[in-house]
C-alpha cells in the first residue's frame, strides 16, 4: 500500500474516532468533571490504537460498530493512563500533547477523578443496550480488562515504579514494557481481530504483530526521549534519565536500540505474512510508522 492510499484512510479513520469521542465523552457531568475528561482526550494524540483497532477489523471484515467502540473505548483507557501517569505521585509532568498535563490545568484531585471516570467510561461504551451482540460484548470487555489491569498496563506501571534508581537487565526492561506499553497495543489489535470471524492461526499471528509492535513503540520512545526535544515530543524530553529510570538506551545503548526497533519492525511484518487474510496492508503501514516516527 502507498503512502497516499494509507494516508486517506487513516486521515478519515481519525475524524471518525474524534467524532466518536466527541459523542460519547460527557461535558454534562457533575462539578465539572466532564470539562476535565475532554480535555485530556479530544483534539490531541496519535490515536494508534484506534488505529490498530481498525486496521484489525477492517483485515477481518468486522462488525463496524463494535471495532468504533472498541477503538474509543482502547483510547478512553490510554488517556486515562496518561492523566494518572503524569501525576505527581506518578511521573510528576506538566506537558502533555503540547498542552499543560491535565493535573496542571485542573488540580489533582480533578485530575484523578477524570481518570477514574474514563476507565469507567470505556467500558460503559463497549457494552451499549444493542448493536453489539452481548458474547462479542464479553470478549472485547475481557481483552481490554486484563490488557488494563495488574497483568498489563497497571502492573507495569507498578514495576516500573519500582524499578527507578535500579538496573535492570534487557529481559526485565521488555517484561516491564511488554506490561505497560505493549499489552494494550497488543490489544488493540485484537480487539478489532474480535470484531470479526478469525481461525485460531490468523490470532495467533496478529498477537505476535501485536506484541513486536508493542515492544518497538516502546523502544523508539525510549529512543525519542534522548533524541527529540520537547516541542517535537509534546511532552517533557528527557524525563526518563532525569527520573533515573532504566530504558532501552540505558541498558542498550542508543544504536543497538535502533538496531532492536528495526528487528521488532521485521518481527512484526513477518507475523503478519504468517496470517490467513487478503490484506493486512494497514496493519503493515503501521508497523512501519511506529517505528520510523519522529514523535
Amino acid at each position: 500500500m502507498n503512502d497516499v492510499n494509507f494516508e486517506a484512510w487513516s486521515n478519515a479513520e481519525l475524524l471518525a474516532v474524534e467524532q466518536a469521542l466527541e459523542a460519547w465523552v460527557p461535558a454534562d457531568t457533575p462539578a465539572a468533571l466532564g470539562v476535565a475528561m475532554r480535555y485530556a482526550v479530544l483534539d490531541g494524540g496519535k490515536r494508534l490504537r484506534p488505529l490498530l483497532v481498525l486496521a484489525a477489523a477492517k483485515a477481518v471484515e468486522g462488525q463496524r460498530e463494535a471495532a468504533m467502540r472498541a477503538a474509543v473505548a482502547v483510547e478512553l483507557i490510554h488517556a486515562y493512563s496518561l492523566v494518572h501517569d503524569d501525576m505527581p505521585c506518578m511521573d510528576d509532568d506538566a506537558l502533555r500533547r503540547g498542552k499543560p498535563t491535565v493535573h496542571v490545568e485542573f488540580g489533582e484531585a480533578r485530575a484523578m477523578l477524570a481518570g477514574d471516570a474514563m476507565q469507567a467510561l470505556a467500558f460503559e461504551v463497549l457494552t451499549p443496550d444493542d448493536g453489539v451482540e452481548p458474547a462479542l460484548q464479553a470478549r472485547l470487555v475481557s481483552l481490554l480488562a486484563r490488557a488494563a489491569g495488574h497483568q498489563g498496563m497497571a502492573g507495569g506501571q507498578a514495576i516500573d515504579l519500582a524499578s527507578v534508581g535500579r538496573m535492570l537487565d534487557e529481559a526485565s526492561l521488555r517484561d516491564m514494557h511488554r506490561r505497560k506499553t505493549g499489552a494494550l497495543l497488543q490489544a488493540s489489535v485484537l480487539m478489532g481481530a474480535a470484531c470479526g470471524p478469525v481461525d485460531a492461526q490468523t490470532w495467533d499471528a496478529l498477537a505476535q504483530y501485536g506484541a513486536a509492535l508493542g515492544l518497538a513503540f516502546q523502544v523508539v520512545d525510549d529512543i525519542l526521549d534522548v533524541t527529540q526535544p520537547s516541542d517535537m515530543l509534546g511532552k517533557t524530553a528527557g524525563k526518563d534519565a532525569d527520573n533515573n529510570k532504566p530504558t532501552y538506551v540505558s541498558v542498550l545503548g542508543l544504536e543497538a536500540a535502533q538496531r532492536y526497533a528495526l528487528a521488532l519492525r521485521d518481527e512484526a511484518h513477518a507475523a503478519l505474512a504468517r496470517c490467513h487474510l487478503s490484506s493486512t496492508d494497514h496493519l503493515a503501514c503501521l508497523a512501519d510508522k511506529v517505528v520510523d516516527r519522529q514523535s
